[in-house]
């Protein structure tokens, strides 16, 4: 597995760095104007395939992801992972001449990756039309609870925000309780992706349209909705509202979770055909299997209530182990719903190399999540863990031409 450590001359030390395996993304300039979790997550999927990202934080504390959740030694361990790839500058945004090496690095970058509050950046003298002046190639991803148009633009909007209004929420949960959210912030990490898909057309544009740069606006309840399936049509062609229906999918049946007898829940997926009669068999109701009534979705559906009843009954009368080898023997798509603990013990993590071995600042060993998708030429890679605030300011400036003394005396006026 991939070592991974804290800051470029670290990772010079570690295997990722030493890796000179090319990368789809190597060449492109990123620079970072966000913090949490929608803007960040956009970028460090460019990071991991190559891209040099510049992530621009406050001097005052910096992105306040780096304390949130669990802390190790006074870090959060999502940070580590969330910047990783990164380089880290510490930039008053509100100080001219702040402001003046934002517009700097943006005439370097291809992307420029924010997730302000519409309007922000245009108050700062950094919004689309003056950073675009200063690169017309730029390709500026905007993401925002509501977009950079419509009546709502001007509001606050999180990732929670964007689930409960672009339909997530409403359907999430039992039917006889309140909505739900899922146990991860899946409205901005949806955004991320289409952030990043954007990004990734916008440059492709660039190479057969003239070299023209463009906004990529991700709006987080338009990430969301857009992942609604058939909400849309159903409604406008049958006034269907898509209800909360607790763990089976109402119109595909079945596809369940179960409780085994040792108290272990198991996700049976037999909505089809073919699969419905291996699973009826498995389970000792050849009847259910060749009833023609159930040869088909709708047929099943419609005595929903009776098959899950059936399935219930069988998994309550067997440990879990035995569940899955009777499933997998019939060729059943099934799992155990899997903590954390259960995925640092499943060997396809592990040949997927989806739990890779880093270490901490202190040397402490741990484990990151590996990256995502696999590329087979180019993957991608971690060549190092999240920063410490500021920790390539005096690199980044000296590139771009700032002397020490320069650099000195932007720290003294406030403006790094």
């Amino acid at each position: 597995m991939t070592t991974a450590s804290s800051g470029p001359a670290a990772a010079a030390e570690s295997p990722a760095a030493a890796d000179l395996t090319p990368r789809p993304l190597d060449g492109v300039k990123v620079l970072e104007l966000g913090t949490l979790i929608a803007g960040p997550f956009c970028s460090r999927i460019l990071a991991d395939f190559g891209a040099e990202v510049v992530k621009v934080e406050s001097p005052d504390g910096g992105d306040p992801l780096r304390r949130w959740r669990q802390l190790y030694q006074g870090t959060s361990l999502w940070w580590y992972v969330q910047s990783r790839n990164k380089q880290s500058v510490t930039v008053n945004l509100k100080h001219p001449e702040g402001a003046a090496i934002v517009r700097q690095l943006a005439r370097e970058a291809d992307i420029v990756v924010e997730n302000f509050r519409p309007g922000v950046l245009e108050k700062l003298g950094l919004g689309w039309e003056a950073l675009r002046a200063e690169n017309p190639g730029l390709v500026m991803v905007r993401l925002s609870g509501f977009g950079q148009t419509g009546p709502n633009r001007d509001q606050p909007g999180f990732g929670a925000i964007g689930e409960s209004m672009g339909g997530l929420r409403y359907v999430t949960g039992f039917e006889d309780r309140p909505p739900v959210r899922t146990g991860i912030s899946i409205g901005d990490a949806l955004a991320s992706l289409w952030g990043a898909i954007g990004a990734l057309m916008a440059l492709r544009h660039k190479e057969v349209g003239g070299g023209a740069g463009q906004v990529v606006d991700v709006a987080l309840y338009e990430a969301v909705f857009a992942m609604m399936e058939s909400l849309v049509p159903e409604f406008d062609v049958f006034g269907f509202v898509r209800e909360r229906s607790g763990n089976i999918m109402k119109g595909i049946t079945p596809s369940n979770t179960h409780t085994t007898r040792d108290g272990r829940h198991i996700t049976i997926g037999a909505n089809g055909d073919a699969i419905f009669g291996r699973l009826m068999r498995a389970i000792g109701r050849p009847d259910l299997a060749d009833d023609p009534a159930l040869a088909d979705n709708a047929g099943r559906d419609a005595r929903r209530d009776e098959l899950y009843a059936v399935i219930d009954a069988w998994a309550a009368a067997h440990d879990h182990d035995a569940v899955l080898a009777t499933l997998a023997d019939a060729e059943v798509p099934a799992s155990r719903v899997y903590s954390v603990a259960d995925m640092f013990a499943d060997p396809q993590f592990l040949a997927r190399g989806m739990l890779q071995a880093a270490t901490l600042p202190d040397g402490k060993p741990f484990t990151i999540p590996g990256v995502v998708p696999t590329l087979t030429a180019t993957p991608g890679r971690t060549d190092w863990l999240g920063p410490t605030l500021g920790e390539h300011t005096d690199a980044v400036l000296g590139r771009l031409g700032f002397t020490p003394a320069d650099i000195a005396r932007l720290r003294a006026a406030g403006a790094i």
